[in-house]
This record gives C-alpha cells, sequence and structure tokens, in this order.
C-alpha cells in the first residue's frame, strides 16, 4: 500500500502572502519525511485552497489566469507536486457560471492545477444549469488539451464536502490549515483476498489490514499534529487502484468470485469491499469507498476492451462505492449535451443518496 497523497487544507489570500505557501512546502515535506521514515511510499504532495472564487471575488478573466499560473509558479517551487484551487460553487439556480466558462483556460495553460464545479447537494438539489455548463466545460478542455487528458484535472462535484484529500474533489472552507491522506490501498483487497477460501475470511484479513495500517499511521499522524500545532481531517482509504495487476481493484473483486468485472456479482462485490472499509477503525474522510477509475485500473481497463461493463454499469456500481464516474475514456465527439445526461444522473445518485460522488 502506497499513500497517493499528502493533501494541505490552507487558506490562502490574493494577492499571495508568499510565507503561508512557503509553510505549506515545509510542512509537507516534514510530513513526507516522516511517513517514509516509516517504510511508507509518499506518491506526491497536494495543496488544496477554499473554492477560488471566495478569495478573487468576480476577477477578470486575465487576473484569473494570473492567479492560477502565479499560484502554480509558487507552490512548484516549494516541491507542491499538485494543486486544487476548489469549486466554483453552483448549487443554486442564482449560483454565478461564468467562473465555470473560464475553466478549461485555466486548464489549459497549466500543468499542476486542478478546478472542480460543485452541481448538487442534498439539501438545495441540482442546478441544471451547472450541469449544462460543466459539460461544455468538459467538451472544451477535451477539444483544447492533447487527448482531452485535461479533464483528468477539473471534475463535476455532488454533495462533496471540504477536506476530502483526494484531488479533484479537495478543497478547503476554514480559517486554519488542515491536512489528511488520501491512500492507494487496492493491494490490500488483492492480497486479502486471493487467497481467502470464504467471504468471511476475506473480509477479516482485510478489515485487519485497514486496521493495522490505521493504527501506524495514527502514530505518525498524532506526532505531526503534535509538532506542527495542525489539525488533522483524516484518511480517505478507498482502495484506489494503480495500472498493475497486483493493485487493481478488478483483480480484487475477480478473486471474490466474479466471473469477469462488469458480470454479475459485480455490484456486490463493490458494495463488500465498501462496507469492509466502513467496518474499519478508521479516522475516515473523503469518499472511503470503492473507486473505479478505467483509464487507472488494469484489469479495469481490460474489461472495457473486453465489453463485459458500460457507463450506465458504472452509475449503477456507484450507488454502493465511493466516487462516481472516473476516469472514463469516451469518444471525443460525445456532445454536450450527451455529457450534460451522464453529469445529470450522477448528480441525481448523490442528491437521492446524499453521498458524494
Amino acid at each position: 500500500m502506497k499513500i497517493r497523497a499528502i493533501t494541505l487544507f490552507t487558506p490562502l489570500n490574493w494577492p499571495f502572502d508568499m510565507a503561508t505557501i512557503v509553510s505549506a512546502g515545509r510542512f509537507l515535506h516534514a510530513a513526507k519525511d516522516q511517513l517514509e521514515e516509516a517504510g511508507y511510499t509518499v506518491q506526491t504532495l497536494r495543496l488544496a485552497t477554499p473554492p477560488f472564487m471566495d478569495l478573487l471575488g468576480d476577477p477578470a478573466p486575465s487576473a484569473l489566469e494570473d492567479f492560477v499560473v502565479k499560484l502554480e509558479q509558487r507552490a512548484n517551487q516549494q516541491g507542491i507536486d499538485f494543486i486544487s484551487i476548489g469549486p466554483v460553487m453552483a448549487t443554486t439556480p442564482l449560483s454565478h457560471l461564468q467562473p465555470v466558462q473560464a475553466i478549461p483556460t485555466l486548464i489549459a495553460k497549466t500543468q499542476t492545477i486542478f478546478a472542480t464545479v460543485q452541481t448538487a447537494s442534498a439539501k438545495t438539489g441540482i442546478n441544471l444549469a451547472a450541469i449544462q455548463a460543466t459539460a461544455q466545460a468538459v467538451h472544451k478542455i477535451g477539444q483544447i488539451t492533447p487527448n482531452g487528458f485535461g479533464n483528468l484535472r477539473f471534475a463535476m462535484l455532488a454533495n462533496v464536502a471540504p477536506r476530502g484529500p483526494f484531488f479533484p474533489g479537495a478543497y478547503h472552507d476554514g480559517i486554519n490549515p488542515a491536512f489528511g491522506l488520501a491512500m492507494e490501498a487496492a493491494d490490500l483487497a488483492v492480497s486479502a483476498l486471493q487467497n481467502a477460501q470464504t467471504l468471511a475470511e476475506g473480509q477479516k484479513t482485510l478489515i485487519a489490514a485497514f486496521n493495522e495500517h490505521g493504527a501506524r499511521l495514527q502514530n505518525i499522524i498524532d506526532l505531526l499534529v503534535d509538532e506542527h500545532n495542525i489539525h488533522f481531517s483524516g484518511i480517505d482509504f478507498s482502495l484506489a487502484p494503480y495500472p498493475e495487476s497486483a493493485t487493481s481493484i478488478g483483480a480484487a473483486m475477480e478473486h471474490l468470485g466474479v466471473d469477469a468485472f462488469g458480470g454479475h456479482g459485480t455490484l456486490f462485490a463493490t458494495a463488500f469491499l465498501t462496507n469492509c472499509i466502513k467496518q474499519a477503525d478508521i479516522p475516515r474522510a473523503g469518499y472511503s469507498g470503492v473507486m473505479l477509475p478505467v483509464l487507472e485500473d488494469k484489469v479495469l481497463a481490460q474489461r472495457s476492451l473486453d465489453h463485459t461493463y458500460t457507463i450506465n454499469d458504472l452509475l449503477l456500481y456507484s450507488a454502493v462505492c465511493g466516487a462516481g464516474l472516473d476516469t472514463i475514456p469516451i469518444p471525443g465527439d460525445t456532445s454536450p449535451e450527451q455529457i450534460a445526461g451522464l453529469l445529470l444522473d450522477v448528480a441525481t445518485l448523490a442528491v437521492s443518496l446524499n453521498k458524494p460522488l
């Protein structure tokens, strides 16, 4: 198991107080050093700010571009790998949507900046205009970035709370800094299930692995909290995969007895693994469920080529797992209207089930 990201949530001023970004870099590197001394591989250091419109007000497009370019430069100078500028908060019909239209340019002009649009919440419902604007942004990013890969740094959020450590959904909403850990833990499920003789045995082994790592990590976290006087937001122990069979959530499900990911039993397997995370004694944050990113999982990618599942199947599984539709390749000529329909279905599930997607 690896740590996908140490994410620092921090307030920010514009124009920048450089001391804030320097301090963020120092903390992230100190946290990385302590976690690596304990035997964990830390893949990335990340910074998440409050929603950028809260910082900037209603800026001209040129001022917004200046903000993201300078933020990226200064964060990268401190060894921070990725930066989330938070969502455009657009959950009500009166929401200002012009910033959504600016996001494709911000993504195209940067390499490490992430942005999102919060289009729905369980309290206020779904903003259809925001869904349409987000779909237009997805389509445009697909047109103006190589192979559409700029969309890996953009997402629609529905009912997603602050201080979840996984990007692109991470954002801050407080006056004091906090940090969280995003895990790459699909290999724990593969290891627990590949030799299990029964579901109960596999469940017991997997929960025990979560608890063991959770306890080890908590000891390090306690030291960081005391040394840096900083709040800890929690661990997102989502079963995030990596494109190898040993770290594939699809492989873990097939070890459970599913003939091929997407076949009958996949919904059960998704819920089974998510429930294992829920039963673990760990300080949870963010999604803390199963992630099904097609482009980041060797078995999911292969089963996609085998046509064992569709986007609608993934939407069904998202009803019982962690994230929504995640890194799914779709044809470049998919229309904004078709994209909006997909986003609307994700938002409907999030609002109906009161869960983050």
